[in-house]
């Protein structure tokens, strides 16, 4: 009798959603859900209400206690608003009770209220993502820390005069790096990339405060680097200045210059903005007094966002 060997069947890929709140009483907290395809009903639940998966204060004016949900449906995404108050994506009105959402939108539950960036990746099947509960699931909200000091080398036997460390370059790499910008999310394959207000650079952020070549973010020695263009010392990582370049390590952030804008790193190649760093004010005393700084270009005047997952949902 003979023996037929069937092929193992590939597993389906992975949905993971971040939601990254960007303004509200929950600002800066990111919620992260991993949606395996035989887990749940596919839902995030949204509002006051203690049992909603996104759960706003009590108190909180202008969200119902259940407002809005996010369904999946196949690859896509749905916001069904069942709210009085109203629901906004990209800047309109949600009409006839839902509508379709894509990768960077920012989602506001009612006008003028909290505010929430929506990102969703799709891994391949085997990732590692024990560390994130089913979706939908419990809120896990992630505070940012900061990073731990260095340990202090050992002083070696025989004292010997240290030799300078050489300055990590700037090679062309295939690295994966995602930057959210207000409603603006863009992904880039390969590093070095170059950031300014000029017509030659990676990513254009039209800010004041910027110049045309104004930082650069690359990858060597197995981490991400952000370098200065400016000559001037206007880069800062956790409100220090960086001179040259500095390393970027999880829940850094990053100011392109005293007045902004500024960005929080969390790891594995991702920045999003924020409004303001988290527990800190600039060091230098003649800067970031938080009087007579140039705001940050509001939402209305920067782009429509644009899905870099688009090819995996077609």
């Amino acid at each position: 009798m003979s023996i037929i060997k069937t092929q193992p069947m590939s597993r389906p890929p992975i949905i993971v959603v971040t939601l990254i709140h960007i303004s509200g009483p929950l600002k800066r907290k990111e919620l992260s859900f991993s949606e395996r395809r035989a887990s749940g009903r596919g839902v995030i639940s949204i509002g006051r209400h203690p049992s909603c998966d996104v759960c706003f204060p009590a108190d909180l004016p202008g969200v119902s206690r259940k407002h809005a949900e996010i369904i999946r449906e196949g690859n896509k995404f749905k916001l069904v608003d069942h709210s009085k108050f109203g629901t906004y994506v990209r800047g309109k009105k949600v009409q006839d009770g839902e509508i379709f959402i894509e990768n960077g939108d920012v989602l506001e539950f009612s006008e003028g209220g909290p505010k929430i960036s929506f990102l969703m990746e799709i891994k391949e099947a085997g990732t590692d993502i024990d560390h994130l509960p089913p979706w939908p699931g419990k809120r896990v909200i992630k505070s940012p820390r900061p990073p731990e000091p260095p340990k202090p080398p050992e002083p070696p036997k025989h004292p010997e005069p240290p030799k300078p460390p050489k300055p990590p370059t700037s090679q062309r790499l295939s690295m994966p790096l995602s930057i959210q910008y207000g409603p603006t999310l863009r992904s880039f394959n390969e590093l070095p990339i170059t950031i300014g207000r000029g017509p030659k650079v990676d990513f254009n952020i039209e800010h004041p405060a910027l110049l045309d070549q104004h930082a650069q973010i690359f990858f060597s020695e197995d981490q991400y680097w952000v370098k200065d263009l400016t000559g001037q010392r206007l880069v800062r990582i956790n409100d220090h200045p960086i001179g040259a370049q500095a390393p970027l390590h999880p829940s850094d952030d990053l100011a392109l210059s005293p007045q902004g804008p500024i960005f929080r790193f969390i790891g594995e190649g991702r920045l999003f903005e924020v409004e303001e760093p988290s527990t800190k004010g600039f060091s230098d005393p003649h800067e970031g007094k938080g009087e007579g700084q140039s705001p940050v270009p509001g939402e209305k005047d920067r782009k429509k966002p644009s899905s870099f997952f688009k090819k995996f949902l077609k």
